[in-house]
């Protein structure tokens, strides 16, 4: 029963694939073809990306790729479920707050850019998505950011990719950014998984940590994507309901559901939500681990507390 890994930068965030019982070579071919797709179709940092296509065509209906209907749909779909707290119309948000090119290009102090600017976000009833007809139509105004449930639905993709060049007895994991989806047989145990607020940082012994056997597993953080302009502490999680960056009790949520889209969206809706987080987690029995601005935890819908390794919450 062997468990082979591998690690790379893509995408601008770490990418991690590991095999059990599986062809790590192939695993690893079939996710980063689905990866550089889903590129293409909704980067925000590629100036030929159909996501830029669209945000320069506003009132326009612009065709599309079965790719870019099928995240917006997530995008749409999760905007809905959240009352809006997760929306894909926070484009021009992100943008002003200075959040307008890949990270790694921006400095801590970003005192290049123009004036800061808070704008309210259009809302995603603004976006008009034709997925019969693979079109989609903006409303003047609106600026597409699939940001995280475009990456948690990267993850699903290239899981699944992963899975199908794998024999049935054969499992895998992948992880984006820490964004996790498992598909096919676990390891003796389930997959392990540290919890960090940092994908990027190194492992940490002492760090908490669960197993999960299937389905998988989301974070989002105010801890990570920060910068400062006109003196002010940013980070890149947009509240919707003011187009400034939220301001709630949580620095850190992680969610477990069936797949990444579900996790993320609920992880990012927690953040967002603030007080009324863990009252929504619970009433839509996704297990949680949410981190308070004081470092303080509290556990929501059967999360183990850090002294209990083991979750089977998306078994």
């Amino acid at each position: 029963m062997a468990v082979h890994a591998i690690s790379w930068r893509q995408i601008g965030t770490r990418i991690d694939v590991v095999v059990h019982d599986g062809d790590l070579s192939a695993a690893t071919h079939a996710v980063q073809s689905t990866i550089a797709a889903a590129d293409l179709a909704f980067s925000r940092f590629r100036s030929d990306s159909e996501l830029s296509i669209v945000n320069r065509s506003p009132g326009r209906r612009v065709s599309i790729s079965k790719l870019f209907v099928a995240a917006l749909e997530c995008a749409v779909v999760a905007a809905s479920e959240t009352n809006g707290m997760v929306d894909p119309t926070v484009g021009r948000a992100v943008r002003l707050s200075g959040y307008d090119r890949d990270f790694a290009l921006m400095g801590g102090n970003d005192s290049q850019s123009p004036p800061l600017e808070f704008q309210s976000v259009p809302g995603w009833r603004a976006v008009h998505l034709d997925s019969t007809a693979s079109s989609v139509r903006v409303e003047s105004g609106v600026e597409l950011d699939l940001d995280s449930v475009g990456k948690a639905f990267i993850v699903d993709q290239a899981a699944r990719a992963a899975a199908v060049m794998l024999q049935a007895n054969a499992g895998v994991l992948v992880s984006i950014g820490g964004d996790i989806k498992v598909v096919g047989r676990p390891p003796r145990g389930g997959w392990r998984i540290e919890l960090a607020e940092n994908s990027d940082a190194p492992p940490q012994r002492d760090a908490p940590a669960v197993t999960i056997r299937d389905g998988a597993l989301a974070t989002s953080s105010t801890m990570v994507r920060r910068w400062r302009r006109d003196g002010v502490a940013l980070h890149h999680l947009i509240d919707p309901r003011t187009g400034r960056p939220s301001a709630g009790p949580w620095r850190t949520a992680t969610v477990v559901a069936a797949d990444c889209v579900q996790a993320n969206t609920a992880a990012t809706c927690a953040i967002v939500l603030g007080d009324e987080a863990a009252a929504w987690l619970k009433a839509h029995a996704l297990p949680a681990r949410l981190v308070a601005n004081d470092g303080s935890v509290t556990y929501v819908a059967g999360w183990p507390r850090d002294d209990a390794v083991t979750s089977d919450a998306a078994a």
